[in-house]
């Protein structure tokens, strides 16, 4: 079984903190023990775990991304114009497995889930899938 909730994104390029809305799904789930898989269903967004204590860890991931895949080079040939959220999307990926342990998720200290936008702003959909151990 799944649950979904939504994430409206304000910018073309950003990470977005979804652990809360993460736990909530959990406790909708009433997962205990096992393994979540937190997925988007869109092309030009992705789901990664990263940092969560200093803000800096989210604002040079989102420079870097501009800089290891810029946008609007003349070598895309995709009209849509956004050729460079496709490939962004491709290298970060759009799902991510946690662990479940004591209806609590196994994530290091640092550690939170991000939902990360390549083509905002957009409202967007994820979902969150239990599989009891």
């Amino acid at each position: 079984m799944a649950v979904s909730f939504g994430v409206r994104t304000t910018s073309p390029l950003q990470l977005i903190n979804i652990d809360k809305e993460v736990r909530e799904a959990i406790k909708d789930l009433e997962a205990e023990n096992g393994v979540i898989t937190i997925f988007c269903p869109h092309t030009t967004g992705g789901i990664t775990i990263n940092e969560n204590a200093d803000p800096d860890v989210c604002r040079d991931w989102v420079a870097n991304m501009k800089k290891l895949v810029p946008a609007n080079q003349p070598y895309y040939t995709h009209g849509e114009g956004n050729s460079h959220s496709h490939v962004l999307c491709s290298l970060v990926g759009v799902s991510e497995q946690i662990i479940i342990q004591d209806g609590r998720m196994l994530l290091g200290t640092w550690q939170s889930i991000y939902f990360a936008e390549f083509d905002g702003a957009r409202n967007r959909t994820v979902y969150v899938e239990y599989t009891k151990k």
